[in-house]
């Protein structure tokens, strides 16, 4: 048991550490590469942020540990909306401006919609998967199709991404850029293995499901780089970065961190996950626009983060309460 946990909080720790300087390495690649600001912004950042889980599901899909890949994917998506935008509004409140960001949200919501449809069924099989991942393979091109267009710099978060490439080309020279591209790939699913044998061990210990272990320990832990980012863009005064990484990483998880295990082998459903999980993540999705772009004006206040802490610390104490029940 104590080998798991060491093994449980090492993988967390070398998962965080590692992903936080690939993304990094790449969006300044990219620039080197002139890809449009805004690709880098909404895809090699917004989408970059979720390597941890995509390589953590898939690893656990490899292992035959559905449930944790399937867990890790959902409950991603509740902490990076309860507890990264949570946190991120206490330490400074979020003004969201980007009318960029009020176009994803759509997207997002489709994308919800139809994964919904596939956990009805009960199983994401192979052909699904494939689906999955090609759907994101066109939002992504959308994505360039709009970055080949002059992009509206007045737009907040064009000038927020500008802002932030600016000075990341200024923080890493051409040699650690190499080096940390290549130390990610080489650490990141070296450390993802050392989380998924951890957490396994554990369920295995307690007899707790893989399920509500990726919702909860194996989700908080592939959501630390998104935590990261995010306080550091809104510290940054760039809270539409800040939200847009939110929103581009539960779109990944969505459709790649959970498409990509189902090539690997047809992902069974719980259908617990499909009523009582499910709801959670599309309930916190919708309280995150209205808060972005209701009658609030786009300000997400501290006491909203301070609501959505709580949402999250009483979602988990009753995964919790209703297992050891």
């Amino acid at each position: 048991m104590l080998i798991n946990i060491i093994q449980l909080v090492i993988g967390i720790a070398l998962l965080a550490f590692s992903g936080e300087r690939f993304i990094e390495a790449s969006a300044l690649l990219a620039k080197r590469l002139n890809v449009s600001p805004l690709i880098i912004g909404l895809v090699i950042v917004g989408f970059g942020t979720s390597a941890p889980e995509l390589i953590v599901s898939t690893i656990a899909a490899i292992y035959g540990n559905y449930g944790i890949a399937v867990g890790n994917a959902i409950g991603s998506n509740i902490t990076n909306v309860a507890l990264v935008i949570g946190l991120t509004a206490l330490v400074k409140p979020l003004a969201v401006q980007s009318n960029i960001l009020k176009r994803e949200f759509p997207i997002l919501f489709a994308a919800m919609l139809a994964v919904f449809y596939l956990f009805y069924e009960g199983v994401i099989s192979r052909a699904d998967g494939v689906l999955m991942c090609f759907g994101m393979a066109i939002i992504i091109y959308g994505f360039y199709l709009a970055s080949r267009n002059k992009p509206n710099e007045q737009d907040a978060l064009t000038k927020e991404i500008i802002e932030q490439d600016q000075m990341l080309a200024k923080k890493m020279s051409h040699k650690k850029m190499i080096f940390w591209l290549i130390f990610g790939l080489i650490l990141l699913p070296v450390s993802a293995d050392i989380l998924v044998r951890g957490a396994t061990g554990i369920a295995a210990f307690f007899g707790v499901s893989q399920v509500v272990i990726g919702l909860t320990v194996v989700a908080f832990g592939t959501s630390l780089p998104e935590l990261a980012a995010t306080i550091i863009s809104a510290l940054k005064d760039e809270p539409d970065i800040a939200v847009g990484n939110v929103i581009g990483s539960n779109l990944f998880n969505l459709l790649m961190v959970l498409g990509v295990p189902a090539i690997i082998h047809p992902l069974p459903i719980d259908k617990t996950v499909l009523y009582r999980d499910y709801p959670v993540m599309v309930g916190l999705s919708v309280i995150l626009f209205l808060m972005c772009f209701g009658k609030g004006k786009g300000l997400i206040k501290r006491w909203h983060g301070l609501g959505l802490v709580a949402i999250y610390v009483v979602y988990i104490v009753s995964l919790v309460v209703v297992f050891y029940r």
